[in-house]
């Protein structure tokens, strides 16, 4: 079926998407966004006790069900200690590393649901004071949060309300460059959860009948390993996680293409869906590139482990400086969403 997606428009709901506070724990937030643009389209879902998104949508064939799903939730950080001089330490939630995030601006959220901003540095910040500022480690002891308030010592940060276990987020930062580029922290993966969006409301516009009976799961406990390991029905064949295509050294993926995973840190996806995307592919004029991601799981691997019975695979646009301040282009948002809406009339592989 012939698509065109309105790549522009994916683009703006991921910057709203993007500029919403939402790290693992705490995607009330966002996940209450999802759930109005969802109810707009007419479209109804369901929450797990998890707290992730379901949605439904009914297929020709419902003896055989696919599930995709696309994650909300972001890497962050909680409040580890509150230090003697009014600094806060932190420990981070997923796979950050402090050197990705130092420098840059964030939002503390206590537990009553005041808001304070503040700036991740170095204790060792002044060259003019230490002399080990370029070269102290950048780890949990020297990395801390200066904030924005007129505190002294660990008193006065009670008295804001500001303690232990309260969730840090940090400034996503989201520019569109020229129609051409975003950048901005947590593409991962709310750039695939935008595409997700987009395709269940133009389906709900069409009034299109999918050949399978399809589940989407929102999922929230991705970065930390279990987001989409649940709420998989029974009669599920198919489970293709939409994430993203990590970028470096060694790395087929680009910023220009949809990629598709042959392999990452828990092993092989499955061999024979892998190559029917590849044919959607070549059949609908997609640009693709296929890529091993060596320290990498998804939460269609999450499931495997998890011990259910399916045929997993996993795709994405590829995203530059991943799990840092991250970049794509419209062409792999474009080439992601052209896949995705392919693979949802296709043939099942079993």
């Amino acid at each position: 079926m012939a698509f065109e997606p309105n790549t522009l428009e994916t683009m703006e709901l991921i910057k709203e998407l993007t500029s919403i506070p939402s790290p693992t724990g705490n995607t009330e937030q966002v996940l209450a966004f999802v759930e109005k643009y969802l109810k707009e389209a007419g479209i109804a879902s369901t929450r797990n006790n998890k707290g992730a998104l379901l949605v439904s949508v009914p297929g020709k064939d419902d003896t055989k069900q696919r599930m995709l799903t696309a994650h909300v939730d972001t890497l962050g950080a909680m409040i580890k200690e509150v230090k003697s001089d009014g600094r806060l330490a932190i420990n981070l939630i997923g796979g950050y590393r402090f050197n990705a995030i130092e420098g840059e601006y964030c939002t503390i959220e206590t537990s009553a649901g005041k808001r304070y901003t503040g700036t991740i540095l170095m204790h060792q910040t002044s060259v003019h004071v230490y002399q080990d500022a370029g070269t102290a480690a950048r780890d949990a002891k020297n990395i801390e949060i200066r904030l924005d308030a007129k505190v002294f010592n660990r008193e006065d940060v009670a008295q804001l309300g500001i303690g232990v276990g309260d969730f840090v987020s940090l400034d996503p930062r989201v520019e569109i460059i020229n129609e051409e580029f975003i950048k901005s922290r947590h593409l991962d993966d709310k750039a695939s959860v935008a595409i997700l969006l987009t395709l269940l409301k133009k389906l709900q516009e069409d009034g299109a009948e999918l050949p399978y009976t399809t589940n989407f799961l929102i999922s929230n406990n991705e970065e930390i390993g279990y987001g989409g390991n649940s709420n998989i029905p029974p009669e599920t064949i198919e489970y293709l996680a939409i994430d993203m295509g990590a970028l470096g050294d060694g790395q087929a993926s680009d910023e220009y293409t949809v990629s598709i995973c042959a392999k990452d840190g828990s092993g092989p996806y499955h061999y024979g869906l892998r190559k029917n995307l590849v044919k959607l592919c070549e059949e609908n004029g997609i640009d693709y590139k296929v890529d091993i991601y060596p320290f990498y799981s998804s939460d269609a691997s999450a499931a495997i482990k998890a011990g259910f019975d399916i045929v997993h695979g996993l795709i994405g646009p590829g995203i530059d400086a991943s799990h840092a301040y991250e970049r794509t282009h419209r062409d792999s948002l474009y080439h992601t969403e052209k896949l995705v809406y392919a693979y949802l009339f296709s043939e099942m592989v079993k």
